[in-house]
């Protein structure tokens, strides 16, 4: 075997992994579809073996192009950690960064941590709040960049796709339930798009809820779902074993996605790097 491997490919590669197939991949990194299949046909004459597996129903990527993959992303995060370290063009200025809690107690710390060591000339100031309040600071242009919660339907173009999940009505498997006679609702607050939804499409199917508890943050949620204190709607990452979720009860949530949206006026150098990071440690931790 000769030649060598292009690190351009290699991120291909890891798109295609990431997005579920070529077509995604493409649109993502805005290229054609036969730009896509080129690199990886290159990556595929390179190494002398098939790394997508080309029939229907199968996986993406043969158990070649996985093992390529898993070097794909280590190559590609220290090529770009190379370049940040020893370029020429320090990066300097201020980010204004607006998050959800969701992603304050993610890896995103892990991240934040190494941009700061990669750009010590970069200032990243971080407010957290409720998903429409960081919608709202974005709009008024008080924020760079945003990373937060949307209903799929609501993801816009030039939005990056960080990860999806599922809304779902929970409650206590002790707790029962009587259609006949409100139902105990826990509540983030008023600014928490679950709760609009809830309490307008949610209550398409004639129950009515009644609210016995309001609460900022999804541990103070989870707990009075443990203690039986009534149904509440939360994504994925925070249903436990311990939870029961509700289905034919009520109407269906919609599904979510997390997103890094960035303000129009604010692409600088210092964002669009950061945005890369923060893109590569999700997309590397879902797939």
């Amino acid at each position: 075997m000769t030649g060598k491997l292009d690190i351009d490919s290699l991120r291909t590669l890891c798109a295609i992994r990431a997005h579920g197939g070529v077509t995604r991949a493409a649109s993502e990194m805005g290229l054609s579809q036969s730009a896509v299949s080129h690199k990886i046909k290159r990556l595929e004459e390179t190494l002398g073996c098939a790394l997508l597996a080309r029939r229907p129903g199968a996986p993406q990527l043969t158990d070649a192009g996985e093992r390529l993959h898993d070097y794909a992303q280590r190559m590609s995060n220290l090529h770009d950690e190379a370049l940040a370290d020893l370029g020429k063009k320090a990066l300097n200025g201020a980010i204004r960064l607006g998050m959800t809690e969701d992603t304050t107690t993610s890896d995103l710390s892990k991240v934040l941590g190494r941009f700061a060591r990669l750009h010590p000339s970069v200032r990243v100031h971080i407010r957290s709040s409720q998903s429409l309040n960081v919608q709202t600071w974005l709009k008024q242009g008080e924020l760079d960049l945003a990373l937060m919660q949307v209903f799929t339907k609501d993801v816009q173009d030039g939005d990056r796709i960080l990860f999806e999940d599922t809304l779902n009505w929970v409650k206590s498997p002790d707790l029962p339930l009587d259609p006949k006679n409100p139902i105990p609702f826990l509540s983030f607050d008023q600014n928490c798009f679950y709760r609009q939804w809830g309490f307008s499409d949610g209550l398409r199917t004639g129950h009515s809820f009644e609210k016995v508890l309001e609460c900022p943050s999804a541990p103070g949620i989870q707990s009075g779902v443990r203690a039986g204190l009534g149904v509440a709607l939360l994504n994925g990452m925070h249903v436990t074993q311990d939870m029961e979720i509700i289905e034919d009860l009520f109407p269906p949530p919609p599904d979510l996605t997390f997103i890094a949206r960035t303000y129009p006026k604010s692409r600088t150098a210092p964002v669009k790097a950061l945005l890369s990071e923060i893109t590569r440690e999700y997309r590397s931790a879902t797939v």
